[in-house]
């Protein structure tokens, strides 16, 4: 019987235990609701400042040549030739370094077959089409001058590719986010656990050792005055009949 009633106590404490966690956190709503936005504000900043979307697209072309695989790679080397990147800057109008365009250009062959594969990164997708073709028609026209090499045949032109390769740029916000949240909500208990007010019967026992024997309710103004407004009421009432008794 006695272990029955020890398990009942801790199934009781445990419930106490609960409520009181959900107390601070509804207690300190507000402020773990304000410091989650400032912080999901702050990633949303970050996201903006530090992320770029990179959008990529590619053209293929196909090198008629039967011969070693080592003249295929001279072949497909030739096409990020500063030679070639900067006629390609020339025609489009950028600036910068033919270095930097050739860095935005992957080369690759494909299977092991004679159609090459041009990928193009940029920041603009209009843009990142606008370089694979013309760096296949430039490389087309001035390979000839360089190596006397005239079976380039262009297979496919790039199209404009939309939809950003640069992942979700959203996770800062949401890391930002879930952090504000563990901040708050660590900190709402920090704040309670400094705070000396008694909130509760429970802990007036804990510091006082003796049982709370009754309690005054708290009395909010605007209640005391709708009750008199009602008692005041009650009372016309009951004088009117006290006077339509005394006619008669």
């Amino acid at each position: 019987m006695r272990k029955k009633t020890l398990v009942y106590d801790d199934y009781m404490s445990k419930d106490i235990n609960i409520k009181e966690y959900f107390d601070v956190l509804r207690d300190r709503f507000w402020l773990i609701f304000i410091i989650t936005i400032i912080m999901g504000a702050l990633g949303y900043g970050y996201s903006q400042m530090n992320n770029t979307s990179l959008y990529q697209t590619s053209t293929r072309i196909i090198l008629g040549s039967s011969e070693q695989d080592m003249d295929m790679n001279t072949l497909m080397v030739m096409i990020k030739d500063p030679i070639i990147m900067s006629e390609v800057q020339k025609t489009i109008g950028m600036e910068g370094s033919p270095e930097g365009l050739a860095n935005r250009i992957e080369v690759s062959r494909i299977d092991e077959s004679q159609v090459v594969l041009i990928s193009v990164t940029d920041t603009d997708p209009e843009r990142a089409a606008q370089i694979a073709n013309k760096t296949a028609s430039v490389y087309k026209s001035k390979i000839v001058d360089l190596l006397n090499y005239e079976q380039v045949q262009l297979l496919s032109k790039a199209g404009i590719n939309p939809i950003s390769i640069s992942g979700n740029q959203n996770r800062p916000i949401y890391i930002a986010i879930l952090l504000g949240l563990i901040t708050g909500v660590g900190l709402a208990y920090l704040m309670d656990s400094i705070d000396g007010a008694v909130k509760s019967r429970k802990e007036i026992e804990d510091i006082l050792d003796l049982p709370v024997l009754g309690e005054i309710s708290y009395v909010n103004r605007r209640n005391s005055v709708t009750k008199k407004a009602k008692k005041g009421s009650n009372n016309m009432e009951v004088r009117g009949e006290s006077v339509g008794i005394k006619q008669n």
